[in-house]
């Protein structure tokens, strides 16, 4: 084949498998929170109440991808990584990072309280748990729009679809009332694996 065919037919697949994974994550059953956020909650519950009152899809505009994309970049780029166990010497903990380092989590809580600081309403963006390429934890902030689900992370500078990120949607908070749920796909039952995974 052509090489002209070959990313013709690439780019059909890619198309089919982003329309067969949806736009948007589904709340499914009650989940378990995690340790560090509950904890985190116990000492910032401001952070964790769910406000019914307020959107939990926002509309996008280009102005919203702009602010999007400038808070992930800008966030990615000011801290350090670093694993909680080299941090604080212990497995898990949430917290904002104040001195310049963290992981997964802290890198969203921040991007998350800079957007509510630009006026975004907290139910819209919800704290995230995958599995990553690596088959491993990880947290990513999700938004959600009116056109989908998208992803702020710290391993990349890019705001992405969530099925365009290589990962395994796993739980989220809850849109709802203060606690996290298992998500899935529509209808219901559907494994949430984006369209990249290897």
């Amino acid at each position: 084949m052509g090489r002209r065919l070959w990313i013709a037919l690439a780019s059909l697949l890619l198309a089919m498998n982003a329309a067969a994974a949806g736009p948007r994550l589904y709340r499914d059953n009650e989940a378990p929170p995690l340790a560090g956020w509950v904890e985190f909650c116990s000492g910032n519950p401001e952070e964790c109440i769910v406000d019914r009152r307020e959107a939990e899809i926002l509309p996008f505009t280009e102005s919203l991808a702009a602010l999007l994309s400038s808070v992930n970049l800008s966030v990615n780029r000011a801290l350090i990584p670093v694993t909680d166990q080299n941090h604080w010497g212990i497995v898990e903990r949430w917290s904002y990072p104040t001195d310049g380092m963290g992981d997964c989590e802290d890198y969203q809580l921040l991007k998350r309280k800079m957007l509510r600081e630009a006026g975004l309403p907290q139910r819209a963006l919800r704290m995230t748990v995958v599995i990553d390429e690596n088959g491993e934890g990880h947290a990513v902030l999700t938004v959600r729009t009116d056109r989908g689900d998208l992803i702020l992370d710290n391993k990349t500078d890019e705001v992405l679809e969530w099925f365009k990120t290589n990962y395994r949607y796993i739980k989220r908070e809850s849109a709802e009332a203060t606690g996290w749920v298992y998500l899935t796909l529509e209808p219901a039952g559907t494994a949430l694996t984006s369209s990249n995974e290897k």
